[in-house]
C-alpha cells in the first residue's frame, strides 16, 4: 500500500503535488536542489549551474491577477505553500542523485531515492512511490555545431525564441533579431482591454476550434495581421507559420513597436560567425556584434532516473497520458508538469497530480501495458500530424481536452447537460465563460463548496485591478434613447410604404403610364 511519496522539486508541480498527497492522505517529503520555492519563476541574480532562469521583466499570465510580474507570481506561490502548509515537507539544498527501483519492486513498487546535501551528504531512502516534477527547461540548447566560427558570450535566459527581444532592448543601442521559423505575435491585451487568455478560451470556443479549424485558424491568423502585418515586419517565409495553432505564440506587447522604431531589426537565420561579425543565410552582414544571446530553448532530462523508464516516442517520454511509465508492474512512479500547451502549467500540472495520487491509492487503475503502448503511439502520431514538435518543443496538447481527459479519470469533469438541467446559471458561465480549474472542483473527490460562487464571480476579480480610479457610470440619455427609437421607427415605415406601393397599386394605376414610369424608378 502505497503512503510514503518522495516529490523531486518545489516548483509549481511540485507544490501542487505536495498538495495532492496531502489531499489523499499520503506522506509526501519533497528534495528540492535550490535554497527556495518556485523552480524556474525564481528569479536569481546569479545564474545557477544546470538551473533555468527567467529575465528579471519577465511577466507571466496568470489566472489570480491579469498579468503579474514574476516576483508577485512567486509571493503567490508562498501563500499558496503557507496556506495548504507545505513547506513542512520539503528538504532544500537537497539534490536527489538517483531513483532506483528496490529488489522486491515488483510487488511492493517501492523506490531507492539517493539524495545529496550541499555539504556533500549522500542519504538512501526508501518510497512508496515518487512524483518527478522537474520540468523540461533543464538543459540549455546550444546549437554551437550549427554555427561555423561561434565566439559569443551565452546569456542563459529561459523563455526561449523571441521573448528575450524586450529584455536586450533595454540595454543595447542596436538588436537584431535572427529567426529561421518564425512565430506568430500576440499580445497580453485581449478584446476590449480584457486579459487575452481569457479571450476565445471557453468550452464554447473549443467545441466551434474543433468543428471548423480552418476558418477559425484563418480568423485568428487575420485577426493578428490586423493589429500588425506579420509579412511586413519581417520576411513572410520567416515570419508567418502555417498554421497559428501548430505552435506557441510568442506573448510581446513591445515587440511590433521595438520594430516599427528600428530598434530591432528582423533578420533571416545566421549563417556563420566571422570574428565578431555575423553572417546571415541572405548575405548580409553585421559588423562589431558585443553579444550573442542563443535563445534557442532547453533539452530536457532526467539524470536521475532509470535509463529504461526514459524511452521516448517521437520525441517525448513514453508515458501514458504524458505522466505514467507503462512498462513498470506497480504504477508508482509518475511524471508531473511535462507538459506544453496554449495554456497555463499551474492546472495542468495541479490535474496530473490529482490522478497521479489517486492511482496511487488504488482508487483509480490504469489499462494493461499494451493498450497504454498503442496509446502513446497513437497520440505521438496525432501530435505529430497537428504540431510542431522536436527536440525543444517535444510535445504540446490540447489545453480543455487534455484536462478534462485526466478529469474523467479523476472523477471530477463537469458534466454541462446534467448542470443545465440543475443550474442553468451555472451551466452558461462553465460552457461560455474561460475555462477556470473551479470547474473541476464542483463534483468528485477534492470538491470544494466555494466552487460555484468562485466561477460565478469569476469576471469580477478580473475586472477588479482596473478599478484604481473610480469613474461614475454616465447616464443613460433620454434623448438618445429617443432618436435611436425615431430612427429606428422611421426606418420601419419606409419600408412599409414603399412595399405597400409596390403590392397594393389600383388597377386602374397599373395600366398608366404613372405606374410604369414609377416602376422604372
Amino acid at each position: 500500500m502505497v503512503q510514503k511519496v518522495a516529490v523531486i522539486g518545489a516548483g509549481i508541480s511540485g507544490l501542487t503535488s505536495i498538495k495532492a498527497c496531502l489531499d489523499e492522505g499520503l506522506e509526501p517529503t519533497c528534495f528540492e536542489s535550490s535554497h527556495d520555492i518556485g523552480g524556474l519563476l525564481r528569479f536569481k541574480e546569479k545564474p545557477e549551474p544546470g538551473r533555468a532562469n527567467i529575465y528579471q521583466s519577465v511577466v507571466i499570465t496568470t489566472e489570480l491577477a491579469n498579468n503579474m510580474h514574476h516576483s508577485e507570481v512567486l509571493l503567490y506561490m508562498r501563500l499558496y505553500a503557507q496556506d495548504f502548509k507545505l513547506l513542512q515537507h520539503i528538504h532544500f539544498k537537497t539534490t536527489v542523485v538517483s531513483v532506483r527501483q528496490t529488489p522486491d519492486s515488483a510487488a511492493t513498487g517501492q523506490w531507492e531515492v539517493e539524495t545529496e546535501r550541499r555539504e556533500g551528504q549522500r542519504e538512501t531512502r526508501v518510497f512508496d512511490a515518487v512524483m518527478v516534477c522537474t520540468g523540461h527547461f533543464t538543459q540549455p540548447h546550444l546549437p554551437l555545431s550549427d554555427f561555423p566560427g561561434t565566439r559569443n558570450h551565452y546569456i542563459p535566459y529561459f523563455l526561449s525564441h523571441l521573448n528575450e527581444t524586450h529584455c536586450s532592448c533595454c540595454y543595447s543601442n542596436s538588436v537584431y533579431l535572427s529567426t529561421r521559423s518564425g512565430a506568430w505575435v500576440v499580445s497580453r491585451v485581449g478584446q476590449r482591454g480584457l486579459p487575452a487568455d481569457l479571450v476565445g478560451t471557453s468550452r464554447m470556443d473549443m467545441m466551434i476550434q474543433k468543428l471548423f479549424p480552418s476558418w477559425i485558424n484563418g480568423m485568428v491568423e487575420k485577426k493578428l495581421d490586423e493589429t500588425f502585418d506579420h509579412a511586413l515586419y519581417g520576411p513572410s517565409h520567416i515570419f508567418c507559420v502555417p498554421d497559428f495553432f501548430e505552435q506557441i505564440p510568442v506573448v510581446n506587447d513591445d515587440l511590433p513597436a521595438r520594430i516599427i522604431s528600428g530598434r530591432v531589426q528582423v533578420k533571416p537565420n545566421v549563417k556563420e560567425f566571422c570574428g565578431s561579425s555575423v553572417v546571415f543565410v541572405d548575405g548580409s552582414i553585421i559588423d562589431e556584434v558585443d553579444v550573442v544571446v542563443f535563445a534557442t530553448g532547453y533539452n530536457y532530462s532526467f539524470p536521475f532516473l532509470p535509463p529504461a523508464l526514459q524511452a521516448k516516442s517521437g520525441y517525448r517520454l513514453r508515458l501514458y497520458k504524458h505522466v505514467f511509465p507503462p512498462a513498470l508492474t506497480q504504477p508508482t512512479l509518475a511524471v508531473v508538469g511535462f507538459i506544453h500547451s496554449l495554456g497555463a502549467i499551474n492546472p495542468l500540472a495541479e490535474m496530473q497530480a490529482r490522478w497521479a495520487t489517486r492511482v496511487f491509492k488504488g482508487f483509480t487503475t490504469l489499462p494493461s501495458e499494451e493498450t497504454m503502448m498503442k496509446e502513446i503511439e497513437k497520440d505521438t502520431v496525432t501530435m505529430h500530424l497537428r504540431y510542431a514538435c522536436s527536440e525543444q518543443n517535444p510535445l504540446q496538447v490540447d489545453y480543455i481536452p487534455y484536462l478534462d481527459s485526466l478529469a474523467e479519470q479523476v472523477g471530477v469533469r463537469p458534466n454541462i447537460l446534467w448542470l443545465f438541467l440543475k443550474d442553468p446559471r451555472l451551466a452558461l458561465e462553465v460552457w461560455l465563460g474561460p475555462c477556470t480549474p473551479y470547474q473541476y472542483r464542483l463534483t468528485g473527490p477534492g470538491r470544494w463548496a466555494g466552487a460555484r460562487q468562485a466561477i460565478l464571480t469569476q469576471w469580477e476579480r478580473v475586472l477588479q485591478p482596473f478599478r484604481t480610479r473610480l469613474v461614475p457610470k454616465p447616464e443613460t440619455r433620454a434623448s438618445s434613447r429617443r432618436s435611436v427609437i425615431v430612427v429606428i421607427s422611421g426606418s420601419a415605415l419606409l419600408c412599409s410604404v414603399h412595399l405597400k406601393k409596390k403590392l397594393i397599386i389600383p388597377p386602374l394605376l397599373r395600366r398608366s403610364n404613372i405606374y410604369n414610369a414609377w416602376l422604372l424608378e
